[in-house]
């Protein structure tokens, strides 16, 4: 058989993951203007007749920064912030550019992300704790929400949930993560996590991501939980999770909170013109 063509004319994209937590990656940092849209999230996402992911990250030129990273997700929908998706495409511009440490913007802010130790570490800055900022609809103790369970509420740029439960094994992620996503509490719809502790600073965790469901490791899921955690005085400051695509460790300094954990490059490949323009 003679060797398929790549089609000209394409768009390029990188499929990663980190702890199974998967993503599209489009480096539009070439291009006159970004390159997604809603309707291109939604299509490369489905699973099916797209690529599949849990989101899309997309790099783009920054005038004050290495490069900047806008979040998709699965519905199309934007995400302010995503842990293991900084950390795979720090990857990438770390090898890229031959350096230690990278900066690089977001709608969270500027974050730095490094390697080191065969792992690749992000600096999510630090937890936002006050109701208007997570956001909440309204005034309440964000350590204890008003809602079966007394969750605690955590902003790490975007809205997060945290359950803490005998044994997370066991919870309904597909019943109880699209309820509380869209709880008129939550403004913004929220990420919904559920965590039990397994050992000293060691917790096991699963996840309902805001747009894109249950998945097997949420990065900024992780950072909130982590910090939960230590407003209840179950842990340190330094916390290792369990989730169901692998282990992360999120580590609470004074400068931030620090998301460490593998990345993986499955493979390159090329859009082809008639999909996208299918697409539209």
């Amino acid at each position: 058989m003679d060797q398929l063509q790549r089609p000209s004319g394409g768009l390029g994209f990188i499929k990663m993951h980190g702890a199974g937590n998967d993503f599209v990656v489009i480096d539009s940092r070439a291009e006159p203007a970004r390159r997604m849209t809603p309707a291109l999230a939604r299509a490369l996402g489905d699973r099916n007749r797209g690529v599949g992911f849990d989101q899309l990250a997309e790099i783009l030129p920054h005038q004050d920064a290495d490069y900047r990273l806008d979040f998709w997700n699965a519905d199309g929908s934007q995400a302010g912030a995503c842990g293991n998706a900084s950390r795979c495409v720090a990857d990438l511009m770390l090898r890229e550019l031959g350096r230690d440490r990278v900066r690089f913007a977001t709608g969270r802010g500027m974050l730095e992300a490094r390697h080191d130790g065969g792992a690749v570490h992000v600096n999510m800055g630090p937890p936002q704790l006050a109701w208007d900022q997570i956001p909440l609809a309204q005034e309440v103790d964000t350590d204890a929400l008003p809602l079966e369970l007394t969750p605690a509420a955590v902003g790490m740029g975007n809205p997060h949930c945290v359950f803490f439960v005998d044994d997370a094994e066991v919870v309904p992620l597909e019943i109880l993560g699209p309820r509380i996503e869209n709880h008129p509490l939550f403004p913004q719809r929220t990420n919904v996590e559920f965590a039990s502790l397994t050992g000293p600073d060691h917790l096991r965790m699963r996840v309902w991501e805001r747009g894109a469901g249950v998945t097997l490791a949420c990065g900024s899921g992780a950072c909130a939980v982590a910090v939960a955690a230590h407003r209840r005085g179950l842990t340190g400051r330094r916390v290792v999770l369990d989730l169901d695509g692998g282990t992360l460790t999120v580590d609470w300094r004074d400068d931030g909170v620090w998301l460490s954990g593998p990345v993986a490059r499955v493979f390159d490949g090329v859009l082809s013109p008639d999909w996208l323009a299918a697409v539209g």
